[in-house]
């Protein structure tokens, strides 16, 4: 009698040491939290990282709850530095230039025969939606996931532009505190309705993607509205970052919309909490490439460009956990599909990680998880000549970056449009027109302070290094040069790992089929991509706090 009445108790006890999570449903919701812009910045990136960095000051409580109940990745990259590609890549599960015209910032085309996974996990029984930006504006309501039949923003986008928009309600009078909330409401109504409008027991599929830390910000709001002090983060910018004031307080106006981010994440969370639906559901939380308006960063392959923040946590993932698994975003969409029960598209070329959600370990989980490849090819297009793109790809693995500019006689972040001081935009039409000079990279106080430094020689490295032409290979050393200022493709001691490096890199292009390196290589040289309507030149303005 004894042993019939403990044994399920003794099994269940057993059962419950050798599984170290509790099962995971068969279908859990999933919410994307995807941020325009917005890098590898998370408070809980110290934790990660070796040396000086604004994430010792940026506070994002939020963020670092969820690592720290799930997964926090060190090695997450985007395919492209631009947001459409990046999108179109992440939705497709694809490289992005496997995706045509649907990678194009100005005039993309979605190819319907593309697989996107929302509308896979629509088909399969999923209630899906999205509030703000998911892929290029004005696409078909099915092309893939843009249209306005799965938005949900009744409530209002102030949150989209958040230093912009709380900086006037506090000069209308309102606390600062009172404004947070005001617009934090919007983002909690519209994920309230998407939630009314799923039928009993149906899981979810929710992409939330503000664009609040895509320029412009309000100049002065990171002091103005969050007491970020620039001086905080004197000594802290990468080595390539000018570190003087014009900078400093740049850098802290972009800390203030991450911290925003943080508490619009916040609001999505707390929702799932009270309703008690957080446990049952994937969250992933990323962005879609570095900061932008700076060197190195948006439309660069450098890891300040491609490097983004990746943090998971749900059913099924074991938390606290730090993995140096290498992700390329387009893994995503394999990895949502395997969550929803699905098995992925063939015609993918990401990967799901499911596997490393699900495992137990730390440090490299899967073993083949240990590099990435990276590209682009234009961001807008009036950057150069004829509309001409600025064709490069890198490979990426834990010792080296290696990066192939396929045409180096053009300027990488688009051409100058001047050729001297008398020519040169002021500093006031620098910061809000991005067309004025070096197209590909936004308008900001940051970029127009290095503009004006052009015959400054105290400034002369960061001035190329931010705006100058690249020669055809870069290769740089990570464990001596963590910040990739020195190129040493040239140098006879990292002649084998080059050669490798290279060898490997195309391969992994041709066997992808990039139109780049298959044929004559001019496929994006020529009309549709550069044939494309003169969209997009507004003036982006900067606003000033007063």
């Amino acid at each position: 009698m004894k042993t019939t009445t403990f044994l399920p108790c003794i099994l269940a006890l057993a059962a419950s040491v050798l599984t170290p999570f509790a099962a995971e449903p068969a279908r859990p919701n999933i919410l994307f939290c995807f941020a325009d812009d917005w890098g590898r910045y998370a408070g809980i990136y110290t934790t990660v990282e070796a040396g000086p960095s604004i994430n010792q000051v940026l506070k994002t409580p939020v963020i670092d709850r969820m690592a720290r109940e799930g997964v926090l990745f060190k090695n997450a990259f985007v395919t492209a530095p631009s947001c459409t590609p990046c999108r179109s890549s992440l939705l497709s599960g694809q490289y992005f230039f496997r995706t045509g015209r649907g990678a194009i910032l100005q005039g993309a085309v979605w190819d319907a025969s593309i697989p996107s996974y929302p509308l896979l996990l629509r088909d399969a029984g999923y209630h899906i939606g999205k509030s703000y930006k998911v892929w290029s504006p004005g696409a078909p309501v099915d092309a893939p996931y843009g249209g306005q039949l799965y938005a949900y923003e009744k409530a209002g986008r102030d949150f989209c532009r958040f230093s912009e928009r709380a900086t006037k309600l506090v000069q209308s009078g309102m606390t600062f505190a009172v404004a947070k909330d005001k617009i934090l409401a919007q983002v909690r109504d519209n994920f309230g309705a998407f939630l009314a409008d799923r039928k009993p027991g149906q899981p979810f599929c929710y992409w939330f993607g503000p664009t609040l830390t895509h320029r412009p910000y309000e100049k002065g709001s990171g002091k103005a509205l969050w007491g970020l002090e620039p001086d905080s983060v004197r000594g802290k910018l990468p080595k390539f970052m000018p570190d003087v004031p014009e900078v400093r307080a740049d850098y802290t106006d972009y800390m203030g919309e991450c911290q925003a981010w943080d508490a619009g994440v916040g609001v999505l969370i707390k929702k799932l909490a009270d309703l008690g639906e957080l446990d049952k559901t994937l969250v992933i939380i990323s962005g879609d490439h570095g900061m932008p308006g700076v060197p190195g960063g948006k439309c660069n392959l450098y890891d300040f460009g491609v490097g983004v923040a990746l943090i998971a946590r749900g059913p099924g993932v074991q938390p606290g956990r730090v993995v140096d698994d290498f992700v390329n975003l387009m893994d995503l969409a394999p990895t949502f599909l395997e969550a929803g029960g699905l098995k992925p598209p063939a015609v993918m070329t990401g990967r799901s990680f499911l596997n490393v959600l699900h495992s137990v370990k730390s440090g490299q989980v899967d073993p083949d998880r240990t590099w990435v490849v990276t590209g682009r090819e234009r961001h807008v297009a009036a950057a150069r000549e004829d509309n001409l793109p600025y064709p490069h790809r890198a490979l990426r693995t834990p010792e080296f970056l290696y990066i192939r500019n396929f045409a180096p006689d053009r300027w990488p972040m688009g051409s100058p449009k001047f050729t001297s001081l008398s020519d040169m935009p002021t500093l006031e039409v620098l910061e809000h027109n991005t067309f004025a000079a070096f197209a590909d990279m936004d308008a900001s106080p940051t970029k127009a302070w290095m503009v004006r430094q052009y015959a400054e020689e105290d400034w002369e490295w960061h001035y190329n290094y931010a705006f100058g032409k690249r020669p055809a290979e870069e290769l740089y050393d990570l464990r001596k040069d963590p910040d990739q200022t020195v190129n040493v493709a040239n140098d006879p001691a990292y002649a084998e790992q080059k050669h490798g490096l290279a060898e490997r890199l195309l391969k992994v292009l041709a066997d992808a089929k990039d139109p780049r390196v298959l044929g004559d290589g001019k496929t994006f040289d020529r009309p549709p991509f550069t044939d494309l309507p003169p969209e997009g030149r507004k003036n982006q303005k900067v606003k000033s706090a007063k």
